[in-house]
């Protein structure tokens, strides 16, 4: 009888519940709210990035620089890019630079507008104060007590890889690319990270390289891990293969390669002779390591006649090599009289190059723009 009087009492109970809510929550279950799903605002991967580096936009707009279309419309820089056939962007990265441009505030407030205009975006990590490249790789002002350690230097460059990248990351930024490094050709992070000197091969540089190196790709997989992380070498007509194959065989880790082509930086060819033997090493590159190459920095001078002829020229070889995935120009907003303040301040530029004999800099000469902020003809061969 006890058993039939409490199923009855718990039928009597469903009864009065017709909606089966808890007795001891009347008003019923809680239902998981439902998160409001964004729409999705990912930044595809192009096919073939038709790109620019853009570093130095910030401090230009800060001056008052203003940039406008073919049109003569005003418009945000990368919507003027856009409007040139350029479908990403890339960002350099200093640790600790003058006035905090090109830091990590600096990349994350442009790669915001980036990402803002749908484009992708490549993350230059120079793991330097100031322009990294072959004459000069030195080590961060606050990293300098550990520059002859390379155990405590790999820990540095994760912590300040992963440092910048969380801040895209937390900020809802896509990265597509990053370079760990720039123009390494004789490593990084000297004295330690360094492969030669004028009296020879560095005892252990490779591996101590590829360490370093190492430290920072692991980083970048472990907050992008579909990022494609590649380290960067200077002058795409040289053959390159024995620095990859070196490092590589050393330990390196690379989803892909980036180099440096400026077709009229040098003489001893003409700039077509450049682009054509550049377009072969790219070729031989792909063909030997079978991942992507990347030119991330290209440039021709402004006021050359053939300028815009140069790039048209290798525009037009280096799209139907099937290896490559794009091209970015470097620094095309310039026009060719701005320049960064440090470029006149001859105290701060000898602290931050690392020459002691230096004068002021000129402005660079390879930009694209007009000095009314409007693309020049030079862009069209994005187009």
């Amino acid at each position: 009888m006890r058993k039939i009087s409490l199923l009855a009492a718990l039928l009597a109970l469903v009864a009065c519940n017709p909606n089966n809510t808890d007795p001891q929550n009347p008003s019923g279950p809680e239902t998981p709210e439902t998160p409001e799903t964004p729409a999705s605002t990912s930044v595809e991967t192009p096919a073939f990035a038709l790109g620019a580096d853009i570093s130095w936009a910030s401090e230009m707009e800060a001056g008052g620089r203003k940039f406008k279309k073919k049109s003569g419309a005003q418009a945000e820089l990368t919507e003027v890019l856009k409007d040139c056939g350029v479908n990403a962007i890339r960002l350099r990265v200093w640790v600790n630079p003058y006035k905090n441009w090109s830091g990590k505030a600096d990349v994350l407030a442009a790669a915001k507008k980036v990402k803002a205009a749908g484009l992708a975006l490549m993350i230059d990590f120079h793991y330097s104060d100031f322009f990294a490249d072959p004459s000069r790789q030195l080590v961060p002002s606050a990293w300098e007590a550990d520059k002859n350690d390379v155990d405590k230097l790999c820990t540095r460059v994760a912590s300040h890889t992963k440092e910048v990248l969380q801040a895209l990351k937390d900020a809802d930024v896509d990265v597509h690319w990053v370079q760990v490094g720039n123009e390494t050709r004789n490593g990084m992070l000297w004295p330690a990270g360094q492969l030669w000197t004028n009296s020879g091969d560095v005892p252990n540089g490779r591996s101590n390289f590829a360490k370093l190196y190492n430290a920072g790709y692991d980083a970048v997989k472990a907050i992008y891990p579909s990022a494609l992380v590649m380290p960067h070498l200077n002058n795409a007509y040289e053959d390159n293969d024995w620095w990859f194959s070196q490092i590589k065989a050393a330990g390196g880790k690379f989803d892909a390669i980036a180099l440096s082509h400026y077709p009229q930086a040098e003489s001893k060819m003409t700039a077509t002779q450049y682009n054509s033997t550049a377009i072969s090493r790219i070729k031989e590159l792909y063909k030997n390591y079978r991942i992507p190459v990347i030119v991330s920095e290209i440039g021709v001078k402004q006021k050359s006649s053939d300028g815009a002829a140069v790039l048209e020229d290798f525009m037009t070889q280096i799209r139907n090599v099937s290896g490559c995935k794009g091209v970015f120009y470097w620094e095309p907003e310039a026009d060719g009289t701005w320049k960064p303040e440090i470029y006149g301040n001859q105290s701060e530029l000898r602290k931050y190059s690392g020459d002691a004999t230096t004068g002021t800099w000129n402005a660079y000469d390879m930009g694209a723009f007009t000095t009314a902020g409007a693309p020049s003809a030079i862009m069209d061969a994005f187009r």
